[in-house]
């Protein structure tokens, strides 16, 4: 068998000594490089024969000896990866990675291989293992944000059966591992990056929302149905898993506050011009962070942004306000300045309080059946996700069809998209008056009601 396999001695490698070591190249579903042990200074390598030049000084051995040494390492390497391909090992990259030794003896090749049989999704139950596997499944299908969701249940998961000192098995999912799980997440799990100050000491915070437990319980009910079909797993009923939830607290701005945002003057802090652009440009254009933050030259074209979401992967297209194209064309010059969420998440609150969006706002969360309740400055709950926020609750006022809202939006259900707007108590009233004002219902009199039937 004819393999994707050969030694190499890649100058990018130089060591301290001068020196680079010989690597066995194998290109499978992903290139490896497995360590000969030998080690030569670069020059001393012949890279169309991919062996040793015979001029190499003897202080670093005898070049017919290293190239013996090296052609037989080769054909264990070989060996290994023929061996696994005849197996029908998964991963042969990984299995040839784990295996290979300049020392390893092919005689035990057999076990090895049994040994990597073990880990493959039909026969390892290891809940962690399958979590990991449905992932990699997941890889190429769904968004970098969507793995990052997967990857946290993952992680509740983990924490959790160390949390338990006893492994999870999939025999093990009823009503009470799905009620001990709601109360750990609920109330011990330790977030790592949050803290909080509590009698004068820096604690880390315990416990999640009612809605990110949600998150948790539907990713993982997603999770064991996808093994349940592959037929990994016996099936499991998950009538009792219940997906949690709570209306969420969120923020989103008036027209007037984000023209307070797009006229501010930033000339005594010009690093933060990119944010409050970028900020305005998501309310004006509805889309989320990864899509307005990933703008491309050529998908603004004929006054109209041309984009495909990367969560929903359907294509939109955005008629272009002034203000956007302004930010788009003249301060961006079409290529959209490289910022991560949480950097951007962190700067335009900043920017939000130098625009003075300083009122007073309190929200409420669930943690079990108590509500908790915080205040704090409007700024301070400013995220990336206001700006789609803003554009649907702002279109919504002005009267938009919603169909239209939803297009751009991406919401699959009026249900969802009416959760998602916020509008006060006030602006519902406006609201109503200008449709009874339209229908001519706002000049009904008593009298008018007492002839009514």
């Amino acid at each position: 068998m004819l393999l994707p396999i050969k030694l190499i001695c890649p100058k990018g490698k130089m060591r301290k000594d001068g020196t680079c070591i010989v690597f066995i190249q194998y290109c499978g579903d992903k290139t490896i490089l497995l360590n000969t042990e030998i080690a030569i200074p670069p020059k001393y390598w012949n890279r169309k024969f991919h062996r040793i030049t015979a001029d190499l000084p003897t202080t670093y051995g005898a070049a017919d000896d290293l190239n013996s040494q090296l052609a037989a390492l080769l054909r264990k390497a070989s060996d290994i990866i023929s061996h696994a391909v005849k197996k029908k090992i998964q991963d042969i990259s990984a299995f040839a990675k784990k295996t290979f030794h300049p020392a390893f003896d092919t005689a035990t090749l057999e076990e090895k291989a049994k040994q990597a049989a073990a880990l493959n999704p039909k026969t390892n139950l290891e809940l962690i293992f399958q979590i990991e596997d449905y992932i990699k499944c997941k890889r190429d299908k769904v968004s970098k944000g969507m793995l990052n969701v997967y990857k946290n249940m993952k992680d509740h998961m983990a924490v959790f059966q160390e949390y338990r000192k006893a492994p999870i098995t999939f025999d093990s999912f009823d009503f009470n591992l799905y009620e001990s799980l709601v109360n750990y997440l609920t109330y011990d799990y330790v977030q790592r990056r949050k803290s909080e100050i509590i009698n004068g000491k820096r604690e880390q915070i315990k416990g999640l929302k009612t809605s990110t437990v949600g998150k948790t319980i539907k990713q993982l009910r997603i999770f064991l149905r996808d093994r349940m079909r592959r037929k990994i797993i016996s099936p499991i009923d998950l009538s009792d898993f219940k997906i949690l939830d709570e209306e969420a607290d969120a923020v989103y701005l008036t027209w007037a506050e984000i023209a307070r945002i797009y006229q501010i003057d930033l000339s005594e802090q010009p690093h933060l011009a990119k944010y409050r652009d970028l900020f305005v440009l998501g309310c004006l254009t509805g889309l989320r962070f990864s899509d307005f933050s990933s703008i491309q030259p050529e998908d603004v074209r004929k006054g109209s942004l041309y984009k495909k979401q990367e969560k929903s992967d359907h294509w939109v297209v955005i008629p272009l306000r002034d203000a956007a194209e302004e930010i788009l064309i003249r301060r961006f010059n079409r290529q959209i300045p490289i910022v991560s969420n949480p950097e951007f998440n962190r700067h335009i609150k900043e920017v939000a309080q130098l625009a003075g969006i300083c009122e007073l706002i309190k929200f409420s969360h669930k943690k079990g059946n108590k509500d908790i309740v915080q205040i704090k400055p409007k700024y301070a709950w400013i995220t990336s996700h206001t700006c789609r926020r803003s554009f649907c609750t702002n279109e919504f006022l002005a009267g938009t069809p919603v169909e239209l809202i939803m297009k751009i939006s991406g919401h699959k259900s009026l249900r969802d998209f009416y959760k998602y707007i916020r509008i006060t108590p006030e602006e519902a009233s406006r609201k109503i008056r200008e449709i009874w004002e339209k229908r001519g219902d706002i000049g009904i009199s008593a009298a008018a009601l007492q002839n009514v039937g």
